[in-house]
């Protein structure tokens, strides 16, 4: 009798930002270059109006290249001029580096700049890692064709320092794919139930950013033993911790989101939250040995001119 009806208009995947291009688009002279599918691969988040937006940015761009051959006292453009102007790729890759997209705004989404190379040593981990997160992405079909579920998550562990972060980086890199990182202290709050409505809302934001890296830093913080937290105000901890579960439980396999947590006391987690089909996958990255000691020091100095 009121508002019966509910209609959720969700934000939409590369098929729907890819219609909604080409319509923002179709009376823009665009070059031979231009890619509209690789713009839409690339604007994870984005809903129409931030597309809308992309567009007439990119459009802005071509015009203020081409403003010093316009004689603003002239009441016409030359025609020549006119006919030369059109949208290229590099103007939509300016006007992606000046977007934020809508639906990620509170939540700091990025695709990281850190590569392999960064990274000194620890192959065997690499090689492992590009097993785990980037032929699920790479080769879906493969998977499907050998029945084979890709693993949810992994847990690293190891002494502070060892690389951690920027592994888990390099590999959300690797795939294109965005990198969501959260300091397990961060969802913690005093107020009651706040804690679990900031985890449920971080893995939202993963599934609107697929594919994604979600990772937990400190997981030890936020994922303890449950039943040991005697005066923390009503069990807080342990229901922080069945939220998440809860999370990863929900989250299926078609959402591309991996999930990696962090930890140098292993020992304190909960062993729950590292059975099958959640972070099943536990990788040690060990301290450096003298060979992988020599692959750090190249990596850092790479750009640093060194003397002979």
């Amino acid at each position: 009798g009121r508002f019966d009806r509910e209609v959720d208009i969700g934000i939409p995947d590369a098929t729907g930002r890819l219609e909604i291009l080409q319509i923002h688009t179709k009376n823009m002279k665009l070059a031979d270059d231009v890619d509209l599918e690789q713009v839409a691969n690339e604007t994870h988040g984005h809903v129409g109006a931030d597309l809308a937006a992309l567009c007439s940015e990119a459009a802005l761009q071509a015009i203020r290249k081409k403003m010093d051959l316009i004689d603003l006292e002239d009441e016409t453009i030359d025609a020549e001029v006119m006919n030369s102007l059109a949208v290229t790729m590099d103007d939509f890759r300016w006007a992606l580096s000046q977007s934020n997209p809508s639906a990620l705004r509170e939540t700091v989404v990025e695709v990281p700049q850190v590569t392999w190379e960064d990274i000194g040593g620890l192959e065997d981990v690499k090689r492992e890692l590009q097993e785990l997160v980037q032929y699920p992405v790479e080769h879906p079909d493969k998977f499907l064709k050998f029945g084979m579920t890709p693993s949810k998550g992994v847990l690293f562990y190891g002494p502070p320092g060892c690389g951690k972060t920027l592994l888990a980086k390099a590999i959300a890199n690797e795939c294109q794919a965005n990198f969501i990182s959260i300091k397990g202290p961060e969802l913690l709050t005093m107020w009651f139930g706040e804690s679990e409505a900031n985890v449920r809302e971080i893995f939202d934001k993963a599934r609107q950013a697929a594919p994604c890296v979600l990772f937990f830093d400190e997981l030890d913080s936020i994922a303890k033993a449950r039943g040991g937290n005697i005066g923390d105000g009503g069990g807080a901890a342990d229901r922080v911790i069945n939220q998440i579960l809860t999370e990863m439980d929900g989250m299926s396999t078609k959402k591309n989101v991996f999930i990696i947590g962090a930890t140098n006391r292993p020992d304190i987690i909960d062993p729950a939250i590292l059975r099958p089909g959640r972070l099943d996958q536990l990788i040690y990255i060990p301290l450096p040995d003298e060979k992988s000691r020599v692959a750090i020091l190249k990596a850092n100095l790479r750009k640093s001119p060194v003397a002979k």
